[in-house]
């Protein structure tokens, strides 16, 4: 009979050969052993597409439309899209970013929670999912970043500076914040099965509604609708809507949060929507107006892609087709209703193309979504009549808190530091009267 010291020594074998045998299989199998841990890969494209996005707002998106502004006024809009970027990302560090990613306890079908308020507890070690949580926030910051300053082209040329830094700070924290949490941290409407894949919902409508809403607060410039104000510097726009073609690969693509196929086809569909609304607003705008534009085929680009970006996740190749040439026909007609039907002062028509857009994605990301049109599937049970209900009352939703709370900020900032310049202010420029700059110097 062994002795109890052999015993114990070849249990002791055992178990560390079963230790080894637990090891190899966790190395053999890369799912279990990366479960809790960081994924370099993913990691990678995410600080790429954190970039990239960034990228979109400066300079694509500052680029764009400060070329669509007169000369008079380029500086103030590169201005205000920079000074956004630097607001929001101190707000989104001192607690917005808290208050829709963190637990809220009671209220967290409406709002987070403030435990993450300037990152207290975040090492280099942190995790959300499989790549470091300081990741995740920055990538988050970017999509909180370009929200507002989309809005700046409904009021470009008119508004103070003060007023455009004030009315941007509280519209993120009461109107972005809350909308961005009922979708994306796990709020009362993703607990309905919203779907908004990067944004549709969150920015383009969000900021869209936001948008029309100050175009009737603040008024119409001085001369609109009789006094033409072409874009100033087309090279300076098309250059801009480059920038943003591009950077959208991060912005749709980046929020798989994953280097994975669903990245590659959520690439795909935006390419494809963009180019469809490209050609589609093009080949509108020839057989109406007897000429294609450079404007309106980067404009088309805009719509298309601010249109799938809902879907993006969602859809295949074929419903992205479908939803780029939709995009270009309803945003072309929406622009022209917005400013020749309805005289309303959208500046740079950010309501039409992403409002209008993010509303028609949004819809139609219920549709395509369904596996039978080539999309990923539908949540087991639920009809493609069913997804769009669930869409539309997110949109709804949306439409009412932004429309409703950017009304009442606009309201309250006019009556206390006013909202727009003087008349002889504005036709002076913005550029000279809130920043003694110029842009040029031949004006």
């Amino acid at each position: 009979m062994p002795s109890k010291r052999h015993l114990d020594y070849t249990m002791n074998n055992k178990n560390n050969y079963n230790k080894l045998k637990f090891l190899l299989v966790l190395l053999l199998t890369p799912g279990l052993a990366s479960a809790a841990e960081l994924n370099q890969a993913n990691t990678a494209w995410i600080l790429t597409s954190t970039a990239l996005v960034l990228f979109m707002t400066i300079p694509g998106l500052s680029l764009f439309y400060a070329g669509l502004v007169r000369s008079k006024n380029v500086l103030s809009v590169l201005m205000q899209c920079f000074a956004i970027t630097c607001l929001v990302s101190i707000l989104w560090l001192a607690g917005a970013y808290s208050l829709i990613f963190s637990d809220g306890g009671e209220i967290q079908k409406y709002l987070g929670g403030l435990s993450k308020a300037f990152l207290p507890d975040i090492t280099t070690s942190s995790l959300t999912g499989d790549i470091p949580e300081t990741l995740y926030f920055m990538f988050q910051m970017t999509f909180a970043i370009i929200t507002p300053a989309l809005i700046v082209g409904a009021f470009a040329e008119r508004m103070k500076f003060s007023a455009m830094l004030w009315f941007s700070g509280l519209w993120l924290c009461l109107v972005y914040v809350p909308i961005c949490h009922w979708i994306w941290g796990n709020g009362w409407l993703a607990g309905l099965g919203a779907m908004d894949f990067a944004g549709g919902i969150v920015i383009h409508i969000n900021a869209g509604i936001a948008a029309l809403v100050s175009a009737l607060v603040i008024g119409r410039r001085k001369g609109f609708p009789t006094t033409a104000m072409p874009p100033h510097n087309m090279t300076m726009v098309v250059t801009g809507a480059g920038m943003l073609w591009v950077g959208w690969f991060g912005f749709n693509a980046g929020s798989a949060l994953t280097s994975d196929g669903r990245a590659g086809m959520a690439m795909l569909v935006t390419h494809i929507g963009a180019a469809a609304g490209s050609l589609t607003w093009m080949t509108i705008e020839w057989f109406r107006f007897g000429k294609p534009s450079m404007l309106g085929i980067v404009t088309g680009m805009v719509a298309g892609l601010g249109t799938i970006t809902p879907a993006s996740g969602f859809v295949g190749p074929m419903g992205a087709l479908v939803i780029g040439i939709t995009a270009g026909i309803v945003c072309f007609f929406a622009t022209q209703i917005v400013k020749r039907k309805l005289i309303i002062d959208d500046s740079l028509d950010v309501f039409p193309v992403h409002g209008i857009g993010g509303i028609t994605g949004s819809l139609l990301t219920g549709v395509f979504a369904a596996s039978n049109l080539g999309g990923i599937g539908l949540a087991e049970g639920v009809t493609i009549g069913q997804q769009v209900g669930i869409q539309a009352l997110a949109i709804l939703a949306t439409i009412a808190w932004s429309g409703l709370f950017s009304y009442l900020i606009l309201k309250a900032l006019d009556k206390c530091i006013g909202l727009r310049v003087t008349p002889d202010e504005e036709v002076q420029g913005l550029d000279q009267v809130l920043h003694e700059e110029t842009g040029y110097l031949d004006i």
